[in-house]
């Protein structure tokens, strides 16, 4: 099973299991999620006390009333998955934020350990953060439950989508050696939620949604080249009626999001000189001395992330097309590698960046929608907000 968010999701899980009472049947396989709930958790003073305590001592193996950074681990983890980062380990270009949320909760602190109250400060720092986040960029909690899919293989799109996918991955043609399998299989994965089909690529939706179903196709058939376009059309609409029996089955949830990023919250935050000049002072007081002395990339994308939320940002190593300008505008700003900065020379550096990302943004947007199929927790793994 693929790693998931499961541990943020679970309420939102079983709110999309259940719907929201009436109205129309696509508004109750839908949740809206902006950060209300994150939010008034951590106002709530009782609740989110009850939270912390059981979290702590849940965390608090050896019971001595503090955390260390290997107890903490299970806590950072779940918060990596929260922000949509791969597993830590996984990528060297998204390890160092997991090294700032462990900053982040041990600040303070000479043994790198943390007594409740600190871990209650941090935690509350980082979820109004994921807040604020989710309040601009909402999360959409979808489930898929066949009959959206059922409704896109009788309506009127259908054709017009099949014909425009076949021509996309190149089948159809008489030249076409590709076996029907291949053909049906690489349509499939050019339809999005829009259409009722989960992530086709998700290995769990792959193994229980997708195989099921095509065992349900002539086997013979799957191997032999399509006869003509029809045959091609109507074997996808075979497929898609069974993944949509296997739905109705079997719903799986999908968290969708949405972002335009067009470097025009770039442009707000370099306008309000006041916002600018306080993030920037806080961004250099919060950096680690040993970036102080020592310029690098690693710090400057450290310093970027922190400032991510302000600039309506995605942080490093979560949108690859971002990724891309970031690397380019640091190459832009001329940071000499290894060189010690002052913290004016920071600050025009970070400033010179960030102008950089506008410029790049503004005369080439990017447009991400992302699919994550949402599922049950493992037995035993940790929870955050379970």
């Amino acid at each position: 099973m693929e790693r998931s968010n499961s541990s943020w999701f679970g309420w939102w899980r079983k709110k999309a299991r259940e719907g929201q009472g009436g109205g129309r049947r696509r508004d109750r396989e839908k949740v809206v999620v902006d950060g209300t709930e994150i939010r008034e958790l951590v106002e709530d003073r009782e609740a989110f006390g009850m939270l912390v305590d059981s979290k702590f001592r849940q965390l608090d193996a050896d019971g001595h009333g503090m955390l260390s950074v290997s107890e903490l681990r299970p806590a950072v983890e779940d918060i990596g998955a929260a922000l949509g980062l791969p597993a830590e380990g996984a990528s060297p270009n998204t390890d160092h934020v997991y090294a700032e949320v462990v900053s982040e909760l041990t600040h303070g602190t000479s043994q790198g350990e943390v007594s409740k109250a600190e871990f209650q400060e941090a935690l509350s720092d980082i979820l109004l953060g994921m807040a604020a986040g989710l309040k601009r960029d909402p999360l959409v909690i979808l489930r898929m439950d066949g009959e959206d899919l059922r409704d896109f293989v009788a309506g009127s799109r259908y054709e017009p989508t099949a014909a425009a996918v076949f021509s996309k991955v190149g089948f159809g043609s008489e030249e076409d050696a590709s076996s029907l399998r291949q053909c049906v299989l690489a349509a499939l994965q050019k339809l999005t939620v829009d259409h009722g089909v989960p992530p086709a690529s998700d290995t769990w939706v792959a193994k229980n949604i997708v195989e099921p179903a095509l065992q349900q196709l002539p086997a013979d058939q799957l191997e032999q080249q399509p006869a003509s376009r029809d045959d091609l059309f109507q074997q996808l609409k075979k497929l898609l009626c069974a993944i949509a029996d296997r739905l109705q089955e079997q719903p799986v949830i999908v968290a969708h999001t949405e972002n335009h990023y067009d470097g025009s919250g770039v442009k707000r935050l370099l306008a309000n000189k006041f916002e600018l000049d306080k993030l920037l002072d806080s961004v250099w007081k919060g950096l680690p001395v040993e970036h102080k002395n020592k310029a690098s990339k690693e710090y400057l994308i450290a310093a970027l992330d922190k400032m991510a939320d302000a600039a309506s940002l995605p942080y490093y190593g979560a949108v690859k097309e971002v990724d891309a300008v970031v690397d380019e505008s640091i190459k832009t700003a001329g940071v000499e590698e290894g060189k010690a900065a002052d913290e004016a020379e920071f600050k025009k550096s970070l400033t010179d960046i960030l102008r950089a990302i506008m410029l790049r943004l503004n005369d080439k947007p990017v447009f991400v929608s992302t699919n994550i199929v949402v599922h049950e927790p493992l037995s035993g793994s940790s929870t955050l907000l379970k």
